[in-house]
């Protein structure tokens, strides 16, 4: 292996503080309810792969690794395709991602740390680590995006860019964790990732694409390709982060600011400190994060009223700011596609006031093209409530007022969505949401066996056990 600087001039920058910090951790770092989170988000996480590997995405990249080849080091969720770590942990993490069903947390900038799960698992497929090593990284990768989800004033996203920008700095640090590297190479691995990795916003505004989904994937793969680089003496820029021309320099250059002891404050070290996958949430429906809050005040006033769809006049939705933009711009009103309909507030109510559920069935395709859902979407009203920017990221209010065409109207607002960890998701209702994704893909059984493997998880001494039960019974 090839060897790096380690002068004074590099342990300045703050990428060294965080190469450190993971290369120091071990299992037994975790606490006994980080631990018990992980395994909750590594079920929930999985079970969006078997529903994202049967997504039509995840078929075309799965397509195009099948032509490329590759050395049959790794696994890929529901095809059992194989292939190197670097590309399966880019299907990987697009089967998690697929369905945009997976963890949440939203601060400054939005984040899916689930993303980052496989640049664990795949090196930990590779090099035959344990149970263990797997729930060590899932914890690491939660507390370095989640770090980073909070440290912009305002986020990334504010300025035009996707949090795929954060996740390419928090996956070079898993996998070189996994890795076992040094401090001095994870630094490297950062530098590596980071610095061709910054992402456009363009992937979620207006009409999307299968890119929306697949952005943070491509940081997962990036984060893994750099640490194998690193392993082997690659070099990257130690200062990508804070120093001449990084991502704080350049943002600092339109008025943005970070606080960077934010990632670095408090890094937990030991089964007593607080660990901050304790803090994230789960989505109890397939759509976009800040619609969740709208859908269930809409639903719960449809289920206390038992309201005709057609008896209504106007569905009127205030949300932040930045949710009225993102999830009710015009392209929103007529979605074409699965990437549009999941992060449009109309089609999601409007199908939610039609069927009564929101649910993948209702990201079909022959159901976005319904033309009858069309006069529906037009009955909503997405605006922007100044009075709940205040109150966000702590808590997403929204508020929903629907009126009958006789002048009736119910009104309800929610400030917390299932799923939050102030209402989290609890195992029974993480294996509900499992078996409807999985049961298609693997059989009931196999769903069954899932949930006692991986909520069992440090005592795996492998991944083979867990790759057998998520491969298909006919392959996909």
């Amino acid at each position: 292996m090839g060897g790096h600087d380690t002068s004074k001039q590099n342990t300045d920058f703050i990428s060294w503080e965080l190469a450190e910090w993971a290369a120091g951790l071990t299992y037994e770092s975790l606490s006994e309810e980080a631990i018990r989170c992980a395994k909750l988000y590594l079920y929930d996480s999985f079970g969006c792969a078997l529903g994202g590997s049967e997504q039509h995405d995840l078929q075309i990249f799965l397509d195009h690794a099948r032509n490329m080849g590759g050395a049959e080091t790794c696994t890929v969720f529901g095809s059992g395709f194989k292939t190197d770590p670097v590309t399966a942990a880019m299907l990987n993490a697009l089967c998690i991602r697929a369905m945009d069903y997976n963890d949440i947390y939203w601060k400054a900038d939005p984040a899916h740390p689930s993303d980052i799960i496989p640049a664990a698992l795949s090196i930990c497929e590779m090099n035959g680590l344990s149970g263990k090593d797997l729930i060590l990284g899932v914890c690491i990768g939660h507390e370095i995006e989640m770090r980073l989800a909070e440290f912009g004033a305002p986020g990334v996203r504010e300025y035009g860019w996707h949090h795929a920008t954060i996740t390419c700095i928090a996956s070079p640090i898993v996998a070189g964790r996994m890795l076992g590297l040094p401090a001095e190479q994870i630094q490297q691995a950062i530098g590596i990732s980071v610095s061709p990795n910054m992402c456009l916003g363009a992937v979620t505004a207006g009409k999307l694409t299968n890119m929306k989904n697949t952005v943070d994937p491509m940081s997962t793969r990036a984060g893994v390709e750099a640490a194998l680089l690193a392993a082997g003496g690659y070099s990257g820029p130690e200062h990508v982060i804070d120093g001449k021309e990084g991502l704080v320099h350049c943002f600092e250059k339109f008025g943005g600011s970070f606080h960077l002891d934010m990632l670095t404050d408090n890094l937990p070290t030991s089964s007593g400190d607080h660990w901050k996958i304790l803090d994230c949430g789960m989505k109890s429906f397939p759509i976009e994060a800040l619609s969740h809050a709208p859908l269930t005040a809409m639903m719960k006033i449809v289920a206390a009223h038992d309201l005709d769809p057609d008896a209504i006049a106007e569905i009127k939705v205030e949300v932040i700011a930045r949710a009225a933009d993102i999830l009710g711009d015009p392209a929103k009103y007529r979605p074409t596609s699965k990437e549009t309909a999941d992060h449009s507030l109309p089609y999601s109510l409007a199908v939610g006031l039609v069927d009564g559920m929101v649910t993948p069935l209702q990201f079909k395709q022959e159901r976005i093209d319904d033309p009858a859902l069309i006069p529906v979407m037009d009955k909503i009203k997405v605006v922007p409530n100044e009075e709940f920017e205040a109150l966000f990221p702590k808590f997403q209010p929204s508020q929903v007022t629907i009126t009958l065409a006789d002048g009736t109207s119910y009104c309800e607002r929610v400030d917390v969505p299932k799923g939050d960890p102030r209402d989290p998701m609890t195992e029974d209702e993480i294996a509900v949401k499992f078996n409807a994704l999985g049961t298609n893909v693997v059989g009931e059984e196999a769903c069954n066996q899932l949930r006692g493997l991986i909520m069992s998880m440090e005592n795996e001494s492998s991944m083979g056990p867990l790759f057998e039960l998520m491969t298909a019974k006919v392959a996909v």
